[in-house]
């Protein structure tokens, strides 16, 4: 077995050796890749963390029924709060106040849907039957505002 063994450095070669180490260590570095990227390629895109890609649709409504959990978590909270206070409750009692929401919300959709209805029937087209001579003049008005406090002045044209 062959050994190396060194022989211990004096104050000057020390310091020598310890300025070198620095300066390399304290060396600016840096890799610079010129090379054009291509713009498209084989690879298949890769799904990252997080939600799924989906459409805009899908995430509007993934945000609605997160919403909706948040609120029924709520509802469900303070109706099993009231219902440990209480200790017992008629079956009647609960059935009339698990329906009554529902039974709410079945009535405002059915009102919404009749009003839409009923918007949709509405007649656009207007009448107007004048006796006599009618003037009918169309003015275009032009706004120039400048400035954070601005001082309007309205062109008639």
């Amino acid at each position: 077995m062959e050994h190396n063994i060194e022989r211990p450095m004096n104050d000057v070669e020390a310091e020598a050796r310890a300025r070198q180490l620095i300066a390399e260590a304290y060396t600016p570095t840096s890799f610079r890749d010129d090379s054009p990227i291509p713009t498209y390629g084989p690879t298949p895109p890769v799904a990252q963390d997080g939600r799924p890609p989906m459409s805009q649709r899908a995430t509007d409504a993934s945000a609605l029924m997160l919403s909706g959990s948040v609120a029924a978590l709520s509802i469900g909270g303070a109706t099993s709060l009231v219902l440990y206070t209480l200790g017992q409750v008629d079956p009647t009692t609960l059935a009339i106040g698990a329906a009554g929401p529902v039974a709410l919300v079945l009535a405002v959709g059915s009102l919404l849907r009749s009003v839409g209805r009923a918007k949709a029937d509405m007649h656009t087209e207007h009448h107007h039957h004048y006796n006599g001579s009618v003037r009918q003049e169309t003015t275009n008005v032009s706004s120039t505002t400048k400035g954070l406090f601005a001082k309007n002045r309205n062109d008639v044209r």
